[in-house]
């Protein structure tokens, strides 16, 4: 009878490699093999989510584990996972060529991501495992948001609501190549109930482990020998609250207060924001929050303007009346170094580009 010959395949394929440092590396592409809520809530940024196990079927497999016994549990997740995996091949590994080289993650760099690892490899791919998973991810972000945010200069803009000073950094950005850090963007959120990005009546902002993630991400980028520019913000950005580390350094940064006439601002705040007229309903909803401070009479002051249509008195009024003194209050509080104020009479290209030399009397305008 003949002698059955084996194939080597070690020979043949790359075992994985493991990483703690996977940021100081570069990859195809990084993988999270995690749930879709384990990714929603934090990830790399720039992963994409190939889970092998969903929600329900960790969920099943969890509870299996406990009620019943381990050895069960792991029958039947191995044959989840496979599964799973299978399908990820045929629907998107099918198209990588032989030199694609990914990272790989779970949630401690345990079963999850060694078993995509495994058969990724077995495949012929260089794959990288970040050891300890999203774990040591996450213990890097937190040491790099204390380390980041105290190698920077901060450069803080002030202005009441409506001052347009978000557009204005914008502009600082692209025509003068300032740093901005904008913090209102990173939480999908806008920073008042005016401003609030809308979608149906929740606003969707990240996590707060993902906001800082990103906020990690950013500031990697900037040169620590150049100042940043940021908005005058509270700690709190809707749900979201800004490092302790980053937040002190703001409070103690210079500030300046751009001065706007009201009826700009009015005129910004109706163009900027269209959702106050569209979604009327949502905004009478949300102005419900104001009745304990202001009273019920206040109140329907209010409706009663959003129900005629009197767009730029009720949006002045709220600014005259809620807005600014809260504003002017917080400013008082948080930010005592606002040594420059400067005016403008509106808008225009050619006023804020005026301003822009002023703030940045160095730099020149890019054409």
């Amino acid at each position: 009878m003949p002698q059955l010959r084996k194939i080597g395949l070690t020979a043949m394929t790359p075992s994985p490699t493991y990483t703690r440092q996977p940021w100081s590396e570069s990859y195809s592409e990084i993988i999270d093999v995690r749930s879709k809520s384990e990714f929603a809530e934090d990830h790399i940024p720039k992963a994409i989510n190939l889970p092998v196990l969903n929600d329900d079927e960790r969920a099943e497999v969890g509870t299996i584990y406990k009620q019943i016994n381990p050895f069960t549990a792991r029958k039947i997740g191995a044959a989840l996972v496979s599964k799973n995996i299978s399908q990820h091949l045929t629907e998107y590994f099918a198209t990588k060529d032989k030199n694609y080289h990914p990272l790989v993650y779970c949630w401690r760099g345990g079963q999850r991501s060694g078993s995509m690892a495994s058969v990724l490899s077995q495949i012929g791919w260089q794959v990288t495992l970040l050891e300890g998973g999203y774990k040591t991810y996450r213990a890097y972000v937190r040491q790099q948001i204390e380390h980041l945010t105290q190698k920077f200069t901060y450069q803080v803009l002030c202005g009441l609501t409506g001052s347009a000073k978000t557009h204005i950094l914008h502009q600082m950005r692209l025509t003068r190549s300032a740093q901005v850090l904008d913090l209102e963007a990173l939480a999908n959120h806008r920073g008042s109930l005016l401003g609030e990005q809308w979608q149906g009546k929740v606003s969707f902002q990240p996590s707060q482990k993902y906001f800082e993630s990103l906020l990690v991400e950013q500031l990697q980028n900037f040169n620590p020998h150049k100042s940043v520019w940021v908005e005058s913000e509270s700690q709190k950005i809707g749900n979201i609250y800004l490092p302790q580390f980053l937040w002190e350094k703001i409070k103690q940064a210079n500030c300046v207060e751009i001065q706007i006439p009201i009826a700009v601002r009015v005129k910004f705040i109706l163009e900027e924001y269209p959702h106050l007229v569209d979604r009327a309903d949502i905004l009478k909803w949300k102005l419900e929050k104001f009745k304990s401070r202001y009273g019920w009479d206040k109140l329907c002051q209010w409706h009663q303007l959003i129900d005629a249509g009197n767009w730029e008195s009720f949006v002045q009024d709220m600014l005259q009346y809620h807005y600014d003194p809260t504003y002017r209050k917080s400013i008082k509080r948080d930010f005592t170094k606002a040594d420059r104020v400067l005016s403008i009479p509106n808008l225009s290209d050619s006023s804020i580009d005026t301003l822009l030399d002023c703030l940045l009397p160095n730099s020149l305008a890019l054409t």
